[in-house]
This record gives C-alpha cells, structure tokens and sequence, in this order.
C-alpha cells in the first residue's frame, strides 16, 4: 500500500477528507457504487480509462478507510463484490456538489481540454 511522504495534518478536517478521496479513482468508484453493488470486473468497465492495478489498489484503500465493504461468497469460480457503506454514503453529498459544480462550470473544461460532450 502507498504510504505518505508527509504525514497528513490531522487538525486539518479538509485534509482529513481529502486524504480519504484524494486519488483521481477513488470519488469515482463511490459514484459507481451509490446505486448497487458491483463486482470488481464490473467497476473495471465502468471506469476503463483506470488500470485494474490502480483500481485494484484504490478498492483496497477505500475497503481499509471504511467507506466500501467487500462481500466474498464461497462459491467455485469465487465471486466478490464492492458497496458503499454508510460512511462511505456520507461523502456522496461531497460528490454530488463536485459533479453539479463540474456542469455548471463546463465551459472552463471545454476551454482547457476541449469540447468535453
């Protein structure tokens, strides 16, 4: 797992937060997961621009943070899957600010990136 250079400032609540979403991935794998369960070749479509490794270790994080729970069931070939939990919930509100902030300022991104849809 990736450990930090510097610590993170703990007085900080900003930083707090960010230290639990700051990857490019992991935001987006709690958008993917606040409408249902997904299995983790599921979560590799859905985000296929992520590598499996990244995504892979991005899932690991969130699931040691607490934010997503991962069910194994005990079956032949075994099957796993990813969901949100309640305090992972928490920080979809965060999100959806983020996304409605994101459409509301397109503009910017066309004129930065390119037309962007």
């Amino acid at each position: 797992m990736y450990e930090r250079k510097i610590p993170v400032d703990l007085s900080c609540p900003l930083r707090l937060t960010m230290s639990l979403i700051d990857s490019k991935w992991k935001s987006c794998i709690l958008d993917e997961l606040r409408y249902s369960p997904m299995r983790p070749s599921e979560l590799h479509k859905a985000l296929p621009e992520a590598t499996p490794r990244v995504l892979d270790m991005h899932l690991k994080e969130l699931v040691e943070d607490g934010l997503v729970n991962k069910t194994v069931y005990q079956v032949l070939p075994l099957r796993s899957e990813y969901y949100i939990t309640e305090l992972g919930k928490t920080l979809l509100p965060i999100l959806d600010a983020m996304i409605e902030w994101g459409e509301k300022n397109r503009e910017l991104f066309d004129k930065k990136y390119g037309k962007t849809k």
